[in-house]
């Protein structure tokens, strides 16, 4: 009986068979004949092309518009006063009631004065007393029966009694209180009969023409506004008026840094009161501008919010934004390039820098773009 069996020599014959094949290297020619007998010498290596994204771009119009500066506020009148009594007494004459509009220089009360009016009374006859006395010393002096120096002490008494008379009808004139301008009475808080102090509020008048829409404008804001400029308030009932800014503060709040911006509107019918809640607009400076679509803004790599454009080389570019308006059509945008061609599709997929195949915008998106702008103010 053989000592080896069968199987076991051909396993061992099949391991050498293998082991020789392995150090001849053959294998490493298997899959690649094909490719060197279809590879002629001399030819360059094959080549990636490289693949450029497509963007939809258009050639936005151009047109001016108005820088729009947005704020809310609330109207005030243009003047306003509180009137007090500058003397004691009873309320005599009140010929006023509340809405009641008063021309400047009117009646607005009138306290009791009679003891005044008496001390007035005393006061013209000293006057008139020492009128003639001054008058007579004067031709005695004259005739030389009377010594100047008494006659200097006669016109000494004349002008004793007539300060005397212009102090007793300055004090009668406090009783009174006369309107400092033309405007409405707002409040009243006395009635006839009434006993006020000096220093008791009286009444309240409101110029509301024109009426003044106050608001405050950022640091950023403010070097774009002027004396003059116009404006858009809305008011809290839903109208809309115009007005101009008449006063711009060059002192910030110290909480907000903001400073206070004034716009005058006219108000001939005093139907727009002091105190109502308003939005205002305010008109800058017009400036070159294009519209376009809120989708287009994107931002830059370093997080700045812009748009991106093609140049003549195809290469995408970044340009960050001027807003100038936010209207419901779209954003009205200053800082573009004459010249650029914005990116309207593909934006967000592409980066400064990269290579992109451009084609224009399709017809319906450039004439809903020319629909905006030919819609204007």
């Amino acid at each position: 009986m053989s000592k080896f069996k069968f199987h076991q020599i051909a396993a061992v014959a099949v391991f050498a068979m293998t082991a020789v094949w392995v150090a001849t290297g053959e294998f490493s020619s298997v899959g690649s004949a094909q490719d060197s007998e279809s590879a002629q010498p001399g030819d360059a290596a094959p080549q990636v092309e490289e693949r450029r994204h497509t963007v939809a771009v258009i050639r936005p119009p151009r047109f001016e518009h108005s820088r729009a500066i947005r704020m809310s506020g609330l109207t005030e009148a243009d003047k306003r006063a509180v009137l007090a009594a500058r003397s004691a007494g009873i309320v005599s004459e009140l010929p006023l009631s509340k809405g009641q509009m008063v021309e400047a220089g009117d009646l607005i009360i009138r306290l009791d004065a009679e003891e005044k009016e008496a001390a007035i009374a005393t006061a013209q006859q000293l006057l008139s007393q020492r009128q003639a006395e001054a008058e007579a010393a004067e031709r005695l002096v004259q005739s030389g029966s009377l010594p100047r120096l008494q006659a200097d002490n006669a016109r000494s008494a004349l002008a004793s009694a007539r300060s005397q008379l212009e102090a007793a009808q300055a004090e009668l004139t406090r009783n009174e209180v006369r309107a400092p301008f033309s405007g409405l009475v707002d409040r009243v808080n006395v009635e006839i009969g009434g006993s006020v102090m000096a220093g008791t509020e009286i009444a309240t008048i409101l110029a509301l023409d024109p009426i003044v829409a106050t608001g405050e404008v950022g640091e950023r804001d403010l070097g774009h506004l002027t004396t003059g400029d116009r404006a858009d308030v809305r008011l809290v009932d839903g109208r809309i008026v115009e007005g101009e800014i008449s006063y711009i503060s060059r002192d910030a709040s110290a909480q907000t840094r903001t400073f206070q911006v004034e716009v005058a509107i006219d108000n001939e019918d005093n139907d727009i009161p002091a105190g109502m809640t308003t939005e205002m607009t305010l008109r800058a400076r017009p400036v070159e501008s294009v519209r376009l679509p809120r989708s287009v803004v994107t931002l830059s790599a370093k997080g700045d919010l812009g748009i991106r454009t093609v140049g003549p080389d195809g290469k995408v570019a970044f340009h960050m934004i001027d807003l100038v308006d936010d209207t419901p059509e779209g954003l009205v945008l200053a800082g573009i390039p004459a010249d650029a061609r914005v990116i309207v599709s593909g934006q967000d997929f592409v980066a400064e820098g990269d290579l992109v195949n451009a084609v224009e915008a399709d017809e319906e998106t450039i004439r809903g773009l020319a629909g905006e702008v030919a819609g204007l103010d």
